[in-house]
């Protein structure tokens, strides 16, 4: 068996498609449909059984998990609102419930792969490589992720086990339709088009002109593939940035976006206050280490990562569909 938390969400549905093609659908979904929109992200998907979160944390607190077989936990489940205030929530979702899967997967030498994220960069301003003196919490996200990686620290390579972070930058791709307002800027800009016939992008902000600040956009096509790499390497633990290696400005998408429909226009609005000293306006994965451990899988072209994404907006509304 395979578990996947957050398995009805972005990443982890598309980790459990993946699973599919690879012909594995002994997968145990774990997740929260409070809400419910995400149920469309697995309905199109082959998997053994779904579990509340909540009665899956009680269930591993009482053994109930201790006799089965389980060949890698995907732990994808977290809180990933990067606005999210309550200090105590984010921890008990992103830290103590990770720990304590950690410690289950660790004790039955079980492979475990979680989502960690590149917010631990802060601002960017000491680089983008997987070491203390670059990390930096602007949130209590990002601390809960931060603060995780640091605790795991202390296990790696002493488990008999894998245990894996991957610092996701930032990923767009099918099956974000839940995200609202954490949603990809992809996703963003298609749903803009729609609604507006234009795109809008934030003003310059940190000597960045108009919608000139850049991110190292990941497909999440790519992401899946870079979880299955260390699956694949069980020899392999630690923290690896999970990044192409290549900043691109928010006009690429844009201008990607535009291209797809063919017409319309590209309007800049004004940075909100919320937002300022609390915004990467670059990121860049150094992708030294990722490499190193020999991954070679490559990444998307962001050209054609935005087309086929778009087009499948238009086909589905961004989902997969059930293939029997």
């Amino acid at each position: 068996m395979i578990i996947v938390t957050g398995g009805a969400g972005f990443i982890g549905s598309n980790i459990v498609k993946g699973l599919n093609e690879r012909g594995r659908d002994d997968i145990l979904i774990v997740d929260n449909l409070t809400n419910m929109v995400k149920f469309k992200n697995i309905q199109g998907l082959k998997a053994l059984d779904y579990m509340d979160k909540i009665d899956f944390a009680e269930a591993l607190k009482a053994g109930k998990f201790n006799h089965e077989k389980i060949d890698v936990i995907f732990h994808e489940g977290a809180c990933s609102d990067t606005m999210e205030y309550n200090g105590k929530y984010m921890m008990q979702n992103n830290f103590e419930y990770t720990k304590n899967l950690m410690h289950f997967a660790a004790d039955r030498k079980i492979q475990m792969i979680y989502a960690s994220s590149a917010s631990t960069y802060g601002s960017g301003a000491h680089g983008f490589t997987e070491k203390p003196e670059c990390e930096e919490a602007l949130n209590v996200y990002a601390f809960s992720k931060l603060f995780f990686d640091n605790y795991a620290r202390r296990y790696f390579g002493k488990t008999g086990s894998q245990l894996v972070g991957l610092r996701y930058f930032n990923v767009y791709g099918p099956q974000e339709n839940h995200k609202g307002k954490m949603a990809s800027m992809v996703f963003q800009m298609y749903n803009q088009w729609k609604a507006e016939g234009k795109v809008k992008l934030f003003e310059g902000i940190d000597g960045y002109g108009n919608g000139e600040q850049t991110r190292d956009f990941i497909y999440v096509k790519d992401v899946v593939k870079v979880n299955f790499f260390f699956w694949d390497h069980p020899e392999l633990s630690g923290v690896y940035n999970c990044g192409t290696g290549h900043a691109h400005t928010f006009n690429t998408l844009a201008k990607g976006v535009l291209k797809h429909f063919g017409s319309g226009t590209l309007e800049y609005i004004p940075f909100p206050d919320v937002l300022r000293g609390k915004y990467q306006s670059y990121t860049q994965a150094d992708t030294t280490k990722l490499l190193e451990a020999g991954y070679d899988g490559g990444f998307t072209d962001i050209d054609d990562a935005v087309a086929e994404y778009c087009a499948l907006l238009d086909k589905t509304g961004g989902y997969y569909k059930y293939e029997a």
